[in-house]
């Protein structure tokens, strides 16, 4: 890619994240975030779903395959099979495992709350 001013103020902009988030209470904070969001997700779409009837199998096809994917990317992927098994995980691995983690509470809450 060509060295823009734009590339380059990205590139800056990604850096100072990382670097951000190295800290480990932003990083605690940002995966917090991704649970509660996962959270809030989770109640969007079953309510969204919930209006249309006819929704129902293809948003619970569509939330098995991302949950599928992300425990692929978190437990199996080559990002799990490196030397030192005691090394943390990518940022954006964990943000995404928060993110399911968050997204399977809020559907079973979501499941309590019409059950009862």
């Amino acid at each position: 890619m060509q060295n823009t001013r734009l590339n380059s103020l990205v590139g800056a902009l990604g850096d100072r994240l990382t670097r951000s988030l190295q800290n480990p209470w932003r990083r605690l904070a940002a995966l917090l975030i991704s649970v509660l969001f996962g959270n809030f997700l989770a109640t969007a779409l079953s309510t969204i779903s919930g209006q249309a009837a006819d929704l129902d199998v293809s948003v619970s096809v569509f939330l098995v395959l991302l949950v599928e994917i992300v425990s692929w990317l978190t437990y199996g992927s080559p990002f799990r099979r490196s030397p030192n098994p005691s090394s943390p995980r990518p940022l954006l691995i964990e943000l995404l495992n928060g993110l399911k983690l968050g997204m399977i509470y809020g559907l079973f809450v979501e499941a309590f709350k019409l059950g009862s």
